[in-house]
């Protein structure tokens, strides 16, 4: 039978929560770096997208995109073949980035959402609201794509 020797960690200087606390902080600077942006839905190559919900009634689509801090005229939104397409540009406020900045997480930049409508919509009665910050788009679903009540006869 062979003796070991067993080192208590406190005397060996390990100390597991300064290795959490070392891990921690590598992973926030690998997720700082540029390639970790490709984590942050491929903000590094294509810019940032904001969020976008897509719901449907009875008589319309709508879209609702936020976009906090921008002005309407910084918005774009177009209908074509069947695709809602929002763009713009969120300018980055004075004082957000140099000496005095310690932290900056919010997007700013050029942006693009396009996405593929699932029914045909009435092109000339699209409506664009943007409020508090929420984009609004309601289009009005064609005749042919609003569901119908269809009479049950009796035979």
């Amino acid at each position: 039978m062979k003796l070991m020797r067993v080192n208590r960690p406190e005397l060996w200087g390990w100390s597991p929560v300064e290795n959490m606390d070392r891990l921690r902080r590598e992973i926030d600077r690998l997720f700082e770096s540029p390639w970790g942006e490709l984590g942050r839905a491929g903000e590094f190559f294509t810019g940032w997208a904001p969020a976008l919900d897509l719901v449907e009634d009875n008589e319309n689509l709508v879209a609702r995109v936020e976009l906090p801090g921008m002005d309407k005229k910084e918005i774009e939104v177009s209908v074509h073949d069947g695709v809602l397409s929002v763009a713009g540009e969120r300018k980055i406020e004075s004082g957000g980035e140099g000496e005095g900045c310690h932290r900056q997480e919010r997007y700013h930049g050029r942006f693009h959402r396009s996405v593929t409508l699932p029914k045909p919509v009435k092109l000339d009665a699209v409506k664009a609201l943007y409020k508090d910050g929420i984009l609004t788009v309601t289009m009005p679903k064609t005749e042919e794509a609003r569901p119908r009540q269809i009479e049950v006869n009796i035979g």
